[in-house]
């Protein structure tokens, strides 16, 4: 048996051949599809499926300077929160010709290594960043780096771009929500002392109540809610919040699964609300009223401010609303116990 010769991969040369026009041509319609007529375009298309051409996009971006990547860095990737922005900014990045590629911040290495390892201009084109723990010595510590957004969180004193939620007009929805219920004994869950997010909703607190009633330690988790449960079961009865604010839809979970578990009912006995208006609270046995993000819209507008400031312009920052979403969590105090 006469083994055949292996085929030869098309070249850009084979595409003209076949299309009837010049290997510039050629090029042309692959890199600006806009300078050739759709006569053109149509006719390089059909020559390149029936040659089975691959363009060479890492020579192409080679040969312009780019890494045609633009990397997302999240400080949790297990934390559901993320996945629709990050699905809102794929489909921008990749309509623009760029890949996206996601980042752990937190991971093993810890963050500094996760940090010196995306933001170099040799592995990706831009960066948007999710995490605002990272720091201005942080990002100082790593000069040359890639066109940079913040997304959800930012970092105080450093001057990049945002797109951001107004945090603190969410926990005042959500407080005015309680106060509208007829609750006065009102509490809350927080975050991770120091975090942006965190002060933010905390501001937004004392906005709607004119001081800062106590609350509970938290950092976003489920388990934090559960142990902000605990505290909440260990006080006396005079004294509970009969309405919490949790900073988070996790920690808001965690909190009123722990009080059933122990035989409160919510909402007659305390009313929760939320935040983030994470898809699975609907499906909880009681549905949580929450404060939500317009994620998927923070990631497309994140990924356009980032393409933005590639192409060498400053955008503005943009500052999203919250909406709240009211589910079964929330009712009037029960006016059987104390108030």
């Amino acid at each position: 048996m006469i083994e055949e010769p292996p085929h030869s991969p098309a070249r850009l040369a084979d595409v003209a051949s076949r299309a009837g026009v010049s290997v510039a041509t050629v090029s042309r319609a692959l890199s600006r599809p806009d300078m050739v007529s759709a006569r053109t375009r149509t006719a390089v298309q059909t020559a390149i499926a029936a040659t089975g051409y691959r363009v060479n996009h890492a020579a192409r971006n080679l040969r312009k300077g780019r890494t045609g990547a633009v990397v997302a860095l999240v400080p949790n990737l297990g934390n559901p929160f993320f996945a629709d922005i990050l699905s809102g900014m794929g489909q921008e990045i990749t309509a623009a010709g760029y890949d996206l590629l996601v980042g752990d911040t937190m991971d093993e290495g810890g963050r500094h290594r996760a940090l010196a390892r995306f933001l170099d201009p040799s592995r990706a084109d831009g960066i948007v960043l999710l995490d605002g723990s990272v720091t201005a010595a942080d990002l100082a510590a790593l000069p040359g780096a890639p066109p940079l957004v913040m997304a959800c969180e930012w970092i105080d004193g450093v001057d990049l771009p945002r797109v951001v939620l107004d945090n603190a007009a969410g926990t005042e929805l959500a407080v005015r929500h309680l106060l509208d219920l007829g609750h006065s004994r009102i509490g809350w869950i927080g975050g991770p002392s120091g975090n942006v997010l965190h002060n933010a909703r905390v501001g937004g607190i004392r906005r709607a109540l004119g001081h800062l009633p106590s609350g509970f330690a938290g950092d976003f988790t489920l388990e934090s809610g559960r142990l902000a449960a605990r505290a909440w079961l260990a006080a006396s009865q005079a004294l509970r919040p009969t309405g919490i604010v949790a900073f988070s839809d996790e920690s808001a979970a965690g909190f009123t699964g722990e009080l059933q578990r122990s035989g409160v009912e919510v909402p007659r006995q305390v009313s929760v609300v939320g935040f983030d208006g994470i898809d699975w609270i609907v499906h909880l046995p009681t549905p949580l009223t929450t404060i939500r993000q317009p994620r998927r819209q923070i990631g497309r507008e994140a990924a356009r401010s980032l393409l933005t400031m590639i192409a060498g312009q400053r955008p503005a920052d943009t500052i999203f609303r919250p909406e709240l979403i009211i589910g079964a969590s929330t009712a009037p105090p029960d006016r059987s116990s104390p108030e």
